[in-house]
């Protein structure tokens, strides 16, 4: 996350004394990332973050594979995800690799009994449906429909939803989530052509330390098993901060679409990336404009990567069957495209309200028992005139 933040009280020099109201002392603790060559922010804490009183047997979170060789075109169907109480519980990875667990998640229920901690990935939390607040050890975050919620690894965080109904597309990358490069200056700084800027962002606010004893539950995720540790203070005892690596908002409605008098190809749509898979916002926009245009997608082939698409809402121009909620998956090594007539039919259509989520990979990605059970076996076909 390329750009300076700060909230709360903090010295002003760096590892020096940091003297609370009776002169004891706040605990410093860098939050930093690629040992200490990446992203970092420095926290000060109330109590030593490191006092564990108890550990619990581990849980194992491995995604139970159906198809680890897939070549099917699949639909599914994703609000037949049956919602639960849980936060944890209520996610269901659909699509994994070894760089990315792809999945949906209906919670019902706020976070409250216990603090959640990825140590494997770097989180994206697409809001479908709900609005609350992720609330996090450095600041709260307001979220509402169509929020892209980035969280880096190792942030301890709770999560409150206003309602039980909550529809989340969830991404566990195991490679750092950042914002295309080449939208970017050699400063970090978002260019001219860039499709949003820092004005857009949602950053951490309402920074509120708590200064409390007793048994705080933090569920961890480490090498694919969840850890219960019990501390023996509260996680959210930072009264300050400042750096560069902390959790952050961004809403899909903010994406400026880039348009072209010809169809423009799938990277101007880019959102995220990542080493390993990129995400793309494809938002409400005005179609081609040269006179010859055809505003629906030339069939094309994935020759290097899986193609995922989750649809939110609107008219999805190219697809025909396709719903809110719907996740299509479109593997590597087959061409695919419009569905038939659609092609044909956007000819002379002068824009477009789809909304959709797409998260490329470059490896092939695994199904897993939980899509099966939402795929509709037939999506493959639906070329066939």
């Amino acid at each position: 996350m390329p750009i300076y933040h700060k909230l709360g009280k903090i010295p002003r020099k760096r590892h020096t004394q940091f003297e609370k109201p009776d002169g004891s002392l706040y605990y410093e603790q860098l939050f930093g990332t690629i040992g200490f060559d990446g992203m970092s922010s420095l926290l000060y804490h109330i109590h030593r973050p490191t006092q564990i009183k108890s550990i619990g047997e581990p849980l194992d979170l491995t995604p139970k594979i159906a198809v680890a060789k897939n070549i099917l075109s699949r639909k599914l169907i994703g609000f037949d995800v049956q919602p639960k109480d849980d936060f944890l519980d209520a996610r269901e990875p659909l699509l994994v690799n070894s760089d990315v667990h792809v999945g949906l998640a209906a919670p019902k229920k706020s976070m409250t009994g216990y603090f959640y901690k990825n140590s494997d990935a770097d989180e994206m939390l697409f809001i479908h449906r709900g609005t609350g607040t992720l609330k996090t050890f450095l600041g709260d975050i307001p979220f509402e429909y169509g929020d892209y919620l980035i969280i880096p690894r190792g942030m301890i965080y709770q999560i409150e939803f206003d309602t039980e109904d909550n529809r989340i597309l969830y991404v566990e990358s195991f490679h750092p989530i950042y914002t295309p490069k080449r939208y970017r200056n050699w400063f970090g700084q978002l260019l001219e052509h860039s499709p949003y800027c820092e004005r857009d962002y949602k950053l951490p606010q309402n920074l509120k330390a708590h200064d409390e004893k007793g048994e705080f539950v933090m569920k961890i995720k480490k090498q694919g098993m969840l850890h219960s540790l019990v501390y023996a203070t509260h996680p959210f005892d930072v009264v300050g901060w400042d750096g560069y690596n902390y959790p952050y908002g961004f809403s899909i409605h903010n994406f400026e679409p880039i348009t072209g008098r010809v169809h423009q190809p799938p990277p101007v749509h880019q959102t995220f990336e990542t080493s390993a898979f990129v995400v793309c916002s494809f938002c409400p926009r005005l179609y081609d404009y040269h006179p010859k245009a055809i505003p629906a997608p030339y069939n094309h082939s994935n020759i290097d990567s899986d193609e995922v698409l989750y649809y939110v809402d609107g008219d999805f121009m190219s697809r025909t069957g396709i719903g809110p909620g719907y996740i299509s998956l479109h593997p590597a090594g087959i061409p695919h495209g419009p569905h038939p007539g659609t092609y044909e039919a956007s000819i002379g259509k002068k824009g477009t309200e789809e909304l959709a989520v797409m998260i490329d990979t470059f490896k092939p990605l695994q199904v897993t028992e939980n899509a099966l059970k939402i795929d509709d076996g037939e999506y493959y076909k639906s070329w066939v005139e």
